[in-house]
């Protein structure tokens, strides 16, 4: 059973294409005199990368966690913050609410004059998505430093009610979320490709497509923590965020020489269902079987769930790994000596349900084993949605090469798919003015068409972490921090510099999922602006 705060995330972009030998991390930058000083709040896949990050590419220092699960709590102190050494007073919590009673007692004792050690300057919030509310939210009187794993939080109102609690404090601390596509080398290099030289002219249409996988999408939004919505979030918002905030990223936001204001889009239209993981695609010889291992036709079937995770295919057991995804099955199996590791995850899949199960009991837990059609998923496994933008130019100032200053009218699709070979392996077609661009998560392809020449960028890569995205994000949060800790500079400066994104900014391109969601179930055209006016301004 998945402890309930244990995020997982899966593998990202590049794990299953890339050899780990190409990978070029950048070093580490100078530490300060008082290296800022980081909370990792839940010890999952992404509270992991994150430390691991910190650790290996940034000039900060991994000092306390907060984790319910014992085992994933001490397993974090030993790897990431005391080693071999017993673990010092105030590093490792059961709750979050565990260290700000801690945190708020060794700030009166401070006052006091008392001598007490030394406090953190930073958190990382990486727990589930639905409780990334109540932990900024909490946190937010001490004060610190944020960076929230994606997404923000699982309602628009949540997100509004965060925005609320955070503003007042950015005048002196910086704040981040996890949109880790924006930090990798890829998706910088085509930000300035497009924005900074215009190598394609205006942007006149964008198709992105995020490639699931299908069976990682079995294992995260049909058997695991995202596959409800009423318990985390549409698909849409808990897989895509991302995606969506790329594409805003790229039409939206002026270029970084410009303090033009954003050119905002006008209308947001999307298509969607849950259209393959449920019962009525079920095979018919399957019968009534609710878990793969009693079912007849297990050893048929792609999504035996003893195939998957155990199999020599798809980082089952049988390869070595005792990673992703098997750690989310079995976050001790490390524990187990090697030759019983085995048994006990084929223990752990045959666990199941009948019909004298409460449904809250069902609800409530992870069923790794079970069948993908006979699930309570309700997430949709696709997805399109459709931005528009009205020609906007501006006022004044727009360069002479451009009458409209990049403001001309333009449209952007994403699409979602579950059922691809591809896993998490994005790919962008963009089509301007003067030229068309083809982005994948290796290279960049530009069509020059005043030329007819064709150049191909490779970024470099700096991790199989979102293309570099992970370290990117970390080094620069933190290099924030340290410039507001320890050099003088005021958060504002930081923010706008270093993490390159408002406050704002993470708001409307949540918001922007929210209202495809709603122009999804409602079945029509959502017009922009009138909707954050409504939702978001005066809501």
């Amino acid at each position: 059973m998945t402890p309930h705060n244990m995020v997982d995330e899966g593998p990202t972009d590049l794990e299953q294409q890339v050899d780990q030998s190409v990978v070029r991390p950048p070093p580490p930058p100078p530490m300060s005199a008082k290296p800022p000083r980081i909370l990792v709040i839940g010890a999952g896949s992404r509270g992991r990368t994150y430390a691991r990050a910190s650790i290996s590419s940034s000039n900060g220092l991994v000092v306390a966690v907060a984790e319910p699960d014992q085992y994933k709590r001490e397993q974090f102190g030993r790897n990431f913050i005391h080693g071999p050494d017993a673990p010092p007073d105030g590093s490792l919590f059961a709750d979050w609410r565990d260290f700000i009673a801690w945190e708020t007692k060794r700030r009166e004792k401070e006052r006091a004059g008392e001598t007490v050690s030394e406090g953190v300057d930073a958190v990382f919030v990486c727990v589930l998505d639905e409780m990334h509310h109540d932990v900024v939210v909490g946190l937010a009187p001490l004060g610190l430093h944020v960076m929230c794993e994606k997404p923000l939080a699982t309602t628009l109102a949540d997100c509004v009610s965060m925005y609320r609690a955070l503003a007042p404090l950015q005048k002196n601390k910086v704040f981040s979320v996890g949109h880790v596509l924006r930090y990798s080398p890829h998706n910088m290099m085509l930000r300035k490709l497009l924005l900074e030289d215009r190598a394609i002219g205006d942007i006149l249409s964008v198709a992105h497509t995020e490639p699931v996988g299908w069976w990682h999408f079995s294992h995260s939004y049909v058997r695991g923590n995202w596959r409800k919505e009423s318990t985390t979030a549409p698909s849409l918002l808990t897989k895509s965020c991302h995606d969506i905030d790329i594409i805003l990223w790229l039409l939206c936001s002026p270029a970084p020489s410009s303090d033009a204001p954003p050119h905002l889009p006008s209308t947001v239209s999307s298509s969607g269902s849950l259209q393959f993981f449920k019962r009525s695609r079920k095979p018919k010889s399957a019968g009534d079987a609710t878990n793969c291992l009693t079912c007849p036709v297990e050893q048929d079937c792609m999504y035996s769930s003893k195939r998957i995770y155990v199999g020599p295919k798809h980082q089952g057991l049988e390869t070595g790994n005792t990673h992703w995804p098997i750690s989310i099955v079995m976050p001790d199996i490390e524990s187990f000596d090697k030759g019983k590791r085995q048994d006990a995850l084929l223990s752990a899949l045959a666990e199941d349900y009948d019909a004298s199960t409460p449904k809250s009991d069902v609800e409530k837990r992870n069923w790794f084993g079970r069948c993908v059609f006979e699930s309570d998923n309700d997430v949709c496994d696709e997805q399109v949605v459709t931005m528009t933008w009205d020609e906007d130019p501006l006022a004044s100032g727009a360069p002479s090469t451009d009458a409209l200053g990049g403001r001309g009218a333009k449209q952007a699709t994403f699409h979602m798919i579950a059922q691809t070979k591809k896993q998490c392996d994005r790919y962008t077609y963009i089509y301007g003015t003067e030229g068309e661009i083809y982005a994948d998560s290796k290279t960049i392809t530009v069509e020059d068409f005043r030329t007819g020449e064709t150049k191909t960028y490779k970024p470099r890569l700096e991790s199989l972490g979102h293309g570099g995205g992970d370290v990117g994000l970390t080094r620069q949060f933190i290099l924030a921090v340290d410039l507001v800790k320890n050099h003088g500079w005021a958060a504002e400066k930081a923010q706008a510099e270093y993490i390159g994104c408002t406050l704002e900014e993470v708001i409307r391109s949540h918001a922007m999922v929210f209202a495809a969601e709603e122009a999804r179930r409602e079945k029509k055209v959502v017009d922009w602006k009138l909707w954050w006016e409504h939702e978001v301004a005066h809501s």
